[in-house]
């Protein structure tokens, strides 16, 4: 087996510097039990502050004093996140803690990393897009002339007109996050840009083989046991395609650009897509970012590779990923499977 894809990432850690004690202990934990909830994070910060400025009651003194067990239980049960900026205290979220993949070889060595553009780092999870605030710097510096706007998450994008299992007025579609700069000046219009990110799914058997062998063989760096492959068709035309169908439209009529953040591979793996030189005739802003080979025993860090522009109309030709046959050419097939 000279090449398969296997994770590059495990609970934000480079996989092939895991030392066998720290892959057998990842591939047993349980994501998810201890964690807080964000609202309780919210509250012990607001807690701490009132507690350093000694305006705390009795019942909060009570309740701060639960929420610090609380953390307490979560350092010790729950593996962190070093990518994730949305809360003070970022726990991995995802079950496996799988972040990246990567293809690996043992064709005539050890295992490692094939060289070149076909071993880069293939994000799984959402959240590997945010380390540092990296990417949203740029987004605002480019759509909000601000290198630090504000995040905001979930926004209600779709109303319902009233159907089944949804009264009119329900939410039914939101804009996953909003990156809003303050307002200069009070009564000034509200500046904000939508980010739609765009992590990849894979097809393959369950990533749960994998650490049952590396359970099973002691942690030894290894091959996996089953082939796997970033499903690029399923993220892409499947996922993020519709996604773009539904919001572009709206957003291009009240002016707003979207911008979209996939890795290097995900947007070399769509069809050619045609791209406008400036902002201006743009709809979609693409943020192609990569995620270079760090150190030893360091996080790799996301860097922006790639800015471009590009209308809905060409990024749905390129998410499709191909053009149609000639009429004589698909009857003709039609003709070679009744025959």
């Amino acid at each position: 087996m000279p090449e398969r894809f296997h994770i590059a990432e495990w609970y934000g850690r480079p996989f092939l510097e895991l030392t066998e004690a720290e892959r057998r202990e990842f591939a047993v934990h349980k994501v998810g039990g201890a964690a807080l909830k964000k609202a309780e994070v919210d509250r012990l910060i607001v807690l701490q502050a009132k507690e350093v400025d000694g305006t705390l009651t009795h019942r909060e003194t009570e309740r701060l004093t639960i929420l610090r067990n609380k953390l307490d239980e979560q350092h010790k049960n729950e593996k962190s996140c070093p990518f994730r900026t949305d809360t003070a205290h970022p726990t991995c979220t995802k079950p496996g803690g799988v972040c990246s993949l990567q293809l690996l070889s043992d064709d005539g060595a050890p295992v490692h990393v094939l060289p070149g553009e076909r071993g880069m780092v293939r994000a799984m999870c959402p959240y590997r897009f945010h380390q540092g605030d990296t990417v949203f710097r740029h987004i605002g510096e480019k759509l909000l002339d601000d290198p630090n706007p504000k995040q905001m998450g979930e926004v209600g994008f779709l109303k319902s007109t009233g159907n089944l299992d949804s009264d009119p007025g329900a939410d039914v579609g939101y804009i996953d996050m909003i990156l809003v700069s303050p307002r200069p000046q009070a009564g000034q219009p509200l500046r904000w840009a939508p980010v739609e990110i765009q992590a990849v799914y894979f097809s393959g058997r369950e990533m749960g083989i994998e650490f049952r062998h590396i359970v099973d063989t002691g942690g030894v760096l290894s091959m996996p046991r089953e082939g796997r492959r970033p499903d690029y068709r399923s993220s892409g035309p499947k996922r993020l395609m519709p996604q773009l169908q539904i919001k572009v439209p709206t957003l291009r009529r009240w002016g707003k650009k979207m911008a979209v953040v996939v890795d290097v591979p995900f947007f070399r793996s769509m069809g050619e897509m045609r791209t406008v030189d400036e902002v201006s005739n743009a709809d979609i802003v693409w943020f192609l970012v990569d995620f270079p080979r760090p150190n030893h025993g360091a996080h790799r860090e996301l860097v922006v590779e790639e800015v471009l522009y590009t209308t809905l109309e060409s990024a749905i030709e390129g998410l499709t990923g191909g053009v149609p046959v000639s009429l004589e050419k698909f009857e003709g097939r039609i003709e070679d499977k009744i025959g």
